[in-house]
């Protein structure tokens, strides 16, 4: 394993190795805005999340970093992010399966998230690359990465298929390691607008 599977932390939150304990904490927090019902978005619905979390926990057999968001504030899961995509002989990995509850959103929660995912990646394991992919019309998650300093590489026409059928267009984002200082500086920055209680 390239990565470790093992917890990261910071001021406001917490990233745990996702296992099978964390699966209430995930319903209760997606009940939290309703995400599932975003047609572009890949969120599942409470009683779908036993098997979403069977289904990380069998992605990181076979490589991926699955993780639950802790808000050090209330102890209570606030969400979910993941490594996956992990490709060890060219150190690049995507950062992806990230979702929150609605009431977490806009707060320190995943400023400090990301930036521990990319501390982790880049000044640990000394990764080239990290990549960020999201349906064309989530404008959300696409504003999001574009204000952590992601430059967006093209975009993949007809990717995938979603669950209602239709055909999701994929826009492809990355940081590369000499863009990881700045990108740094910036999340340390906003981050430090935020009062050490994460709501």
């Amino acid at each position: 394993m390239w990565i470790r599977n093992e917890p990261l932390f910071g001021r406001h939150v917490t990233l745990q190795p996702l296992n099978l304990s964390h699966t209430q904490g995930l319903q209760n927090a997606v009940k939290d805005g309703e995400s599932w019902r975003l047609w572009y978005a890949s969120v599942p619905k409470p009683e779908q999340m036993k098997g979403y979390v069977d289904r990380a926990l069998e992605a990181v057999q076979l490589g991926d970093i699955a993780y639950a968001v802790i808000n050090n504030e209330t102890g209570k899961v606030a969400g979910t992010t993941r490594y996956y995509q992990v490709d060890a002989k060219n150190k690049r990995a995507a950062i992806g399966y990230t979702w929150y509850a609605n009431s977490v959103r806009r707060t320190a929660i995943n400023t400090e998230a990301k930036l521990l995912l990319l501390q982790n990646i880049f000044d640990t394991y000394s990764a080239i690359a990290v990549e960020f992919k999201t349906h064309l019309f989530n404008q959300t998650s696409r504003q999001a990465i574009e204000r952590l300093g992601a430059k967006l590489d093209g975009v993949l026409r007809a990717h995938q298929i979603m669950p209602d059928g239709s055909l999701r267009d994929t826009a492809v984002y990355s940081i590369i390691a000499s863009e990881w200082p700045a990108v740094r500086n910036n999340l340390q920055h906003r981050l430090g607008a935020f009062p050490c209680s994460a709501t």
